[in-house]
């Protein structure tokens, strides 16, 4: 079992298993940092997508139990730093510390907003999921998976490095096709399912540990969200770096940077 004084637990995003991140991981072990993580979320049937993705949070907190000696560092990117985030409110004993990767936490109007989509059934219309509902599921060969993604615009600004790390985690093989690993189903439900009361949450229940934020000058998930209760959680620990939602994907060294950065300014 891990031991959680120089451990770093990582929560990946919605859709991308764990393995796309390796260039965060290198970085963050040859600082002297153990660093683990779940490789998908959702696909365990005990611990089911929901709304408000309360048993996401479990399956993160399990992993933990189970992995490492607590209290660990939590670092999660989108979909992973908001699970974090309740993780470490819920279950204080489970962190020393939490960094958050671009994670939009809504509060007051947006937060009611997202509340009333979700119960008029809108949702679906206007979500990301709207998106990975019609996503492609197979390809020939992992090459053809690579020229498939290096074509699109979203994945054109990505590091070359990590393209081909998402290529290899992100996909298996079955039956002479390449299949994703990330079943869209599950991908879309998440995206439909994200959590409006997470500010209520953490009023309600307050991190007892330090907090940073990283948030990507271009995202467009940032605007959505409102950066001003992440400001406000993580105080001097707030942090700005060019790049969209995925500045992890496009700039993995300065990514990494500055979550050591983050990381050594908590005791």
């Amino acid at each position: 079992m891990s031991d959680g004084k120089r451990c770093i637990v990582f929560a990946h995003g919605n859709g991308f298993p764990a393995g796309t991140y390796a260039r965060l991981f290198e970085a963050w072990r040859a600082a002297g940092y153990e660093v683990l993580a779940p490789r998908q979320f959702g696909h365990d049937p005990h611990f089911p997508v929901g709304d408000g993705w309360g048993r996401l949070r479990d399956e993160l907190a399990h992993f933990i139990e189970q992995h490492a000696k607590a209290p660990v560092f939590l670092v999660g990117h989108s979909l992973g730093g908001l699970l974090c985030l309740k993780t470490a409110s819920r279950r204080p004993g489970l962190a020393r510390g939490v960094v958050v990767l671009d994670s939009p936490i809504f509060a007051g109007w947006r937060a009611q907003a997202v509340r009333l989509v979700k119960l008029t059934g809108l949702m679906q219309r206007i979500s990301p999921g709207r998106v990975s509902r019609r996503r492609r599921r197979e390809w020939p060969t992992r090459e053809a998976v690579r020229q498939h993604f290096v074509s699109k615009s979203v994945f054109s600004t990505w590091d070359p490095r990590v393209l081909a790390d998402y290529v290899q985690a992100g996909f298996v093989e079955r039956e002479g096709r390449v299949r994703l690993a990330f079943e869209p189903e599950v991908e879309t439900r998440i995206y439909d399912t994200l959590p409006h009361d997470l500010a209520r949450t953490l009023r309600r229940h307050p991190l007892q540990c330090p907090m940073g934020f990283v948030a990507g000058t271009r995202s467009q998930e940032m605007r959505q969200g409102g950066v001003e209760l992440a400001r406000r959680l993580a105080g001097a620990r707030f942090r700005w770096i060019e790049g969209t939602h995925l500045y992890p994907m496009e700039s993995p060294e300065d990514t990494a940077a500055l979550v050591l950065e983050l990381l050594a300014d908590m005791p």
